[in-house]
């Protein structure tokens, strides 16, 4: 008997007041990313290169993406990653097979772009349904962050511990 699952994606987009290379090195710059997404990062903007966010400071072993790589990269077109989940979900979606961000670049105007975000693989059964709905949520605060910190230099780290 085949046992197929058939996986969900969450998909999210905003439009930043910025210039397309402006918004594409806020994804690509390990010191940009760390402005608005985790506070510590290693992003090596290559196929196969780190794309690390610890946030959680000097803490290598929990709350973080350690492991996970850049997988596909088009120059201020697209970029896309393998993801770990936080800590709370580590038996669910951080043991075999990684889910994948695609982060989609387009410019509006020259003064003006769209980010949008596809995070895939999430299965699609009751285990992950809380995954799904946290990263509904956590998505959702992180382009926030991105819009504020390149507008307004007011970013929000994502997914602080309380």
């Amino acid at each position: 008997m085949n046992n197929i699952t058939k996986d969900r994606q969450l998909t999210h987009e905003v439009s930043i007041d910025a210039p397309l290379d402006l918004v594409w090195h806020a994804w690509t710059i390990s010191s940009r990313v760390s402005e608005w997404f985790a506070p510590e990062t290693v992003i090596e903007p290559e196929i196969g290169g780190a794309y690390e966010l610890y946030f959680v400071p000097g803490n290598k072993e929990g709350m973080n993406t350690k492991g996970c790589k850049v997988l596909h990269l088009a120059h201020q077109k697209e970029l896309h990653f393998s993801w770990k989940g936080p800590d709370q979900f580590n038996e669910v979606m951080n043991n075999n097979e990684l889910t994948v961000v695609k982060v989609s670049f387009q410019t509006i105007d020259e003064d003006k772009t769209s980010v949008k975000v596809i995070h895939d693989g999430f299965k699609d059964t009751n285990e992950w349904s809380e995954a799904f709905q946290w990263h509904q949520m956590a998505w959702v605060q992180v382009l926030n962050s991105l819009k504020a910190a390149i507008e307004k230099g007011e970013g929000e780290l994502c997914c602080q511990p309380e």
